[in-house]
């Protein structure tokens, strides 16, 4: 039977018995190659006449050359034999490295390359093609090691063994060829890097950030001459270049490369090493980049990333590229908004689970698109039994790709600090939205006399209050009812007035305030009691309780707080929430822990003055729960037993006021006890007590299948304008943004060129960093 060897110049032939052994068919080969059989080791191999490309297989006993033989008897396709030569001490190195080796599992067996990719099948063989300049790799090697400690291999001398590839394609030559060498040449230079053949990586990802890596470090390209799933083959960008190199899966079951044939000297001009390169591309930025937004919620801007880029990675990146890079390390690290809504319910599952309580909600549309969310902590719905029951909701717009509005429904506890009560995200300020979430928070607080809300004029707000809540109060907030009277009338001067109203105790004090109002502006007076409505904004005409809340700054603070997170992707955005909701927890916890005195610092700092107030003060039972009380600008009368005074301070505020810290002196009774609770050390540490759990790594979740199957496709946005999307808000009604004023004198901020005393030369006054002096 006759077999076909692939060699320089075209095929060489071999008569050889159907029954011929291995050992049998090697002395033939190195009869037929004129090679000695001790000093050279052949590995012999062949690809199966299949249909689809497969590794090829390696001739191990006189068995797998029975099947070889066999399979050339039977089909009409040429197999050629492959034969790669190897000097035999270079073998037994290479056999005991890669045992030594912890990345290799030793699946291959030394068989060191696929080059089988020509279809010999009723075809003549045709070239894999290039457009560099065919050198011939040379697989009768020495192993040696490079200026790093690396291990490298070398052409050894007077032995041009041409590699098979070369073989196979005829791109050889029988003419002598030069030997490239690793060794540098005054013109040449080596990669820096630490690769070598032999070395494995974990998937062909891998091996292709590291390569754009060194590539970018050593500010020269490459381009890649073959790719498919099992096997990379790259080359510098110049032809004339020796550098290269050639991985390729172990085995084609695994994701794991190996890299087999490996070049790393560039001959290359410096002409064609610049720091704009190709590798430079956004996607290995944002990896390089990634970790520095791990932790943190801004993070470097685009600006930043082209220093990054530039001081680490030796690459001139454009502005484009760099914010294209820091939007991909956004979705590395964060994920993307597509997978936000892909992981919605099961992300909710585990909140649910770790926090026992916790209400959540996903609405979606007919076509199973994100319509809205609801997420309300069940450590704080159950610590709202410790607050003051005054609630402030708002909304504010999210800058994402799928943009939406983010409502909050928060409360403000004893200290004057923010109480998160419960999250929603929706479409925008309809009210429809409104409508759901408010029916969402009901079901969370519940609906009672004593609950006040408090939020902005909107038409939207009002309305789902009014259908959602029949018992709760509502008010507006008063600094947007003075930011819509500056717009509306343009009178800011009463503005001093309009705000003792306000806060303004008893009803007669406020009279007084209204009537300098309406003497001068009259239209600003009927503004305030008719269309806004007394009630509404002023507490000693409020019908509820607020206490000495009169504004939504407290959602405002938020807001605020989430100024960056409003550009991540809904799950990302939801655990910064959880983030600093765990953290105030965490930290106010500690403080309520360590208070010695029977109310929270706030509060005893303002009782101990309204204290030292009292002596003095004439007081005159009325009867065993009734005192009158003189001195001072104003008389009060205080009933100990149902905690009012006729100041109405310790009415609306429910803290003692002078009169009753006197009326209490008067009857022996302890002051603390007329204080309400929602003031004290105990009601804090219950408020804080318990702890708010994150959900964890994603493959840490323990999800059940009908929770993780459950689709929430993304919502259907409208096409954005062109240009840069915009991320701030438009100033509000009466809202004014003060903008810094930069001199172009002196180069200093706050005044204008026509107003600046400096002088150019001198050595006083703000001066530019560039002006001699």
């Amino acid at each position: 039977m006759n077999l076909l060897i692939p060699c320089v110049g075209g095929l060489k032939s071999i008569l050889v018995e159907e029954d011929i052994s291995l050992a049998g068919l090697f002395d033939k080969i190195y009869g037929k190659l004129g090679l000695s059989s001790d000093a050279m080791d052949l590995v012999l191999s062949y690809s199966p006449p299949l249909n689809k490309k497969c590794s090829p297989l390696v001739l191990k006993d006189d068995e797998d050359v029975a099947v070889l033989l066999a399979a050339r008897s039977d089909s009409t396709c040429k197999i050629p034999l492959g034969v790669i030569v190897e000097r035999t001490e270079v073998c037994a190195y290479e056999k005991s490295s890669q045992e030594s080796s912890d990345d290799t599992d030793g699946s291959h067996d030394g068989f060191r390359d696929n080059y089988f990719d020509v279809d010999y099948c009723d075809s003549e063989p045709t070239d894999v093609g290039s457009s560099r300049q065919k050198l011939p790799v040379f697989r009768n090697v020495e192993r040696t090691e490079n200026d790093n400690g690396a291990s490298v291999t070398q052409p050894a001398e007077g032995n041009p063994v041409v590699d098979p590839l070369l073989r196979l394609t005829g791109a050889a030559s029988d003419e002598p060829v030069n030997v490239p060498t690793t060794e540098a040449s005054d013109s040449s230079f080596r990669d820096g890097s630490d690769l070598h053949e032999g070395k494995y990586f974990n998937t062909k990802n891998d091996l292709k950030r590291k390569l754009s890596d060194i590539a970018m470090k050593g500010n020269f390209e490459f381009r890649t001459r073959k790719s498919n799933r099992s096997l990379w083959v790259i080359e510098c960008i110049d032809p004339n270049c020796s550098w290269r190199l050639r991985a390729s899966k172990i085995v084609p079951e695994s994701t794991k490369f190996v890299i087999r044939k490996y070049v790393g000297v560039h001959c290359c001009s410096l002409l064609n090493r610049n720091a704009n390169h190709r590798q430079a591309t956004y996607v290995v930025i944002g990896e390089q980049v990634a970790p520095q937004y791990v932790g943190v919620e801004k993070g470097p801007g685009p600006k930043g990333v082209q220093t990054f880029a530039r001081t680490k990675l030796g690459a001139q990146i454009s502005y484009y590229k760099a914010w294209r890079g820091r939007k991909h390390a956004h979705t590395l690290i964060r994920g993307s908004p597509e997978q936000s809504f892909h992981i919605l319910p099961s992300y909710f599952h585990m909140l649910e689970k770790l926090n026992p309580g916790t209400v959540t909600r996903i609405e979606v549309d007919g076509e199973s698109r994100f319509k809205y969310l609801f997420l309300a902590f069940g450590v704080a719905i159950r610590g709202f039994r410790y607050m003051r029951k005054v609630v402030g909701i708002d909304g504010t717009f999210l800058k994402g790709q799928y943009r939406g509005v983010l409502l909050v429904a928060t409360a403000q506890d004893g200290n004057g600090q923010c109480y998160p009560l419960a999250w929603g995200i929706v479409d925008s300020e309809n009210e429809d939205a409104w409508t759901w979430f408010l029916t969402q928070l009901k079901e969370v607080i519940g609906d009672t006399d004593e609950l006040a809300l408090i939020s902005d004029r909107a038409p939207s707000i009002k309305k789902a209050i009014s259908t959602v809540f029949e018992k709760a109060h509502h008010g507006a907030c008063a600094w947007h009812v003075a930011q819509n009277i500056k717009n509306k009338f343009k009178c800011a001067d009463i503005m001093g007035s309009y705000w003792s109203a306000v806060n303004a105790y008893r009803c007669e004090d406020f009279a007084g305030y209204m009537t300098e109002i309406s003497h001068r502006y009259p239209r600003v007076a009927e503004y305030l009691e008719n269309e806004v409505g007394f009630e509404k904004w002023s507490r000693c005409h409020y019908p509820g309780l607020r206490y000495n809340i009169t504004t939504t700054n407290m959602v405002e603070s938020l807001n605020s707080m989430l100024v960056n997170a409003r550009d991540f992707p809904y799950v990302a955005l939801l655990d910064v929430i959880q983030e600093k909701m765990s953290k105030w927890w965490n930290d106010r916890r500690i403080v309520a822990m360590a208070i010695t005195a029977p109310l929270i610092p706030s509060r005893e700092s303002e009782f101990r003055p309204r204290f030292a107030q009292s002596n003095g003060r004439h007081t005159l039972q009325l009867n065993p729960v009734t005192y009158h009380v003189k001195g001072g600008e104003l008389e009060g009368v205080v009933d100990i037993f149902n905690k009012t005074c006729t100041c109405k301070e310790f009415d609306i505020d429910k803290l003692p006021c002078v009169h009753a810290i006197a009326a209490a002196h008067h009857a022996q009774v302890s002051v603390y006890s007329l204080v309400s609770p929602y003031y004290t050390k105990e009601y804090y540490v219950l408020a804080y007590g318990e702890t708010i759990y994150p959900v964890g790594s994603q493959s840490q979740w323990d999800v059940p299948n009908e929770v993780a199957t459950r689709v929430v496709l993304p919502r259907e946005v409208k096409e954005r304008k062109r240009g840069r999307p915009k991320t701030s808000r438009f100033p509000s009604v009466g809202e004014f943004r003060k903008r810094k004023n930069r001199c172009g004198k002196c180069g200093a901020y706050g005044h204008y060129k026509k107003k600046c005393n400096s002088q150019i030369g001198s050595t006083e006054g703000n001066q530019p960093t560039d002006v001699p002096v």
